[in-house]
């Protein structure tokens, strides 16, 4: 392609652009895209290879740039929502510039596209199951006996037995992961914790919210499900640990059944060589009080 298309085709990106970027991740959203005259991009690779080039602009001209995850439904909802003609590039600028407040994204810093894509698609299933969760939970309504909201006093319980696995681990990096089985699709959701240099504890906010609803939702609609903390240090071991969700608490994993969980393949249930320098052990006592009695569901 000539060099002065690749010119046209960047000023048609860049007049779509209000500090956000809305980026068609794979070629399906790219084809429903295609069936407006006024976007011009014949090939997908052609489109991210233009994206990156724009990206790259920008930052050597020092500006700073949110791709976000750019959603055709999502965005001909929009358009007939507000009576807007979908094939009007201005009308994408406003509905990329609203993603920027409220949908999956992530900041531009220098990163191949490559690099970019997953972590972008991972923040949007990160929205989408926190969205889920909490729809979930928020139909669970309040007991029948003590008329008490389930899903804000399970959001507490979920929030303080957090804090107490946080506060209970090695110091380290922190890789919790809990599932929660028994809802229409299992749910799954992670959170980092950091320690900075004097100690405190930092956790993505975002995703400690996402982490506590889905937490909540296992524990509110007695799910079957699990949490499982690995901590990495260095010098030392990684140790793995877990507990199983159990009524309105959780019970600990003794080290064989971690063990178990984690060297049987899920598929196939064949043995699986434990990985080097792990310790599979039990954790630790959380200091948790008796969990109250289950709430009776409307």
């Amino acid at each position: 392609m000539a060099h002065t298309d690749h010119q046209t085709m960047r000023r048609v990106l860049r007049r779509e652009i209000a500090g956000t970027i809305g980026l068609l991740t794979d070629e399906h959203d790219f084809r429903a895209m295609r069936r407006y005259r006024s976007f011009t991009f014949d090939d997908h690779a052609t489109y991210l290879e233009q994206v990156e080039a724009l990206l790259r602009s920008r930052a050597s001209q020092g500006n700073h740039t949110t791709v976000a995850l750019f959603d055709p439904e999502e965005y001909a909802e929009f358009c007939s929502e507000r009576g807007l003609d979908p094939d009007n590039p201005a009308n994408r600028t406003r509905f990329t510039a609203e993603l920027a407040a409220t949908g999956p994204s992530v900041p531009y810093e220098g990163q191949p596209l490559t690099d970019l894509l997953p972590t972008l698609i991972d923040e949007a299933v990160r929205q989408a199951t926190w969205e889920y969760a909490a729809t979930l939970l928020a139909r669970l309504g309040t007991c029948a006996s003590c008329g008490e909201d389930i899903a804000r006093a399970a959001f507490a319980r979920a929030t303080d037995l957090l804090t107490r696995i946080i506060d209970t681990a090695p110091p380290g990096h922190r890789h919790l992961v809990c599932s929660v089985s028994g809802t229409p699709e299992t749910l799954v959701s992670v959170l980092h914790a950091d320690d900075d240099a004097d100690g405190t504890t930092q956790l993505d906010e975002a995703e400690a919210v996402e982490f506590t609803t889905v937490l909540a939702l296992g524990l509110a609609a007695h799910s079957p499900g699990g949490l499982v903390m690995r901590t990495i240090a260095p010098g030392t071991p990684d140790r793995i640990y877990g507990w199983r969700l159990r009524g309105h608490g959780l019970e600990p994993l003794t080290a064989g059944e971690v063990f178990d969980a984690y060297c049987t393949d899920a598929e196939s249930g064949d043995l699986i060589s434990p990985e080097s320098n792990v310790d599979y052990c039990e954790p630790p006592d959380l200091g948790d009080e008796e969990p109250k009695p289950r709430h009776h569901h409307p």
